[in-house]
């Protein structure tokens, strides 16, 4: 830690807070943004937002499209249409001789 001054400042310079009025030929500072604009911040959401739903619906597309190829490779492979589908649970058991 530093120590603590212990001799006093002489130089030290007091401003007196005394507002200065303007000249005429002096103008008032414009605003860098016309009235109405959007915020850089604005923008950017919106930028965000716009490509977030871009990717969300590229990546749907992908996924329906993948389904599609192998439910299309799925009855391909099959012999014929199908025209109706059953399942059955089928308990099979292999008996010994009978003594």
């Amino acid at each position: 830690m530093s120590e603590p001054l212990r001799e006093p400042i002489e130089d030290v310079e007091v401003l007196d807070g005394v507002p200065v009025l303007a000249d005429e030929d002096a103008r008032a500072v414009e605003p860098r943004r016309p009235p109405g604009a959007l915020a850089p911040a604005a923008v950017q959401t919106a930028a965000l937002v716009g490509a977030s739903v871009v990717a969300g619906a590229a990546a749907v597309a992908i996924v329906h499209r993948r389904k599609a190829r192998r439910l299309a490779r799925r009855r391909r492979r099959s012999i014929g249409p199908v025209v109706a589908s059953r399942s059955f649970l089928v308990d099979v058991h292999v008996l010994g001789e009978r003594k």
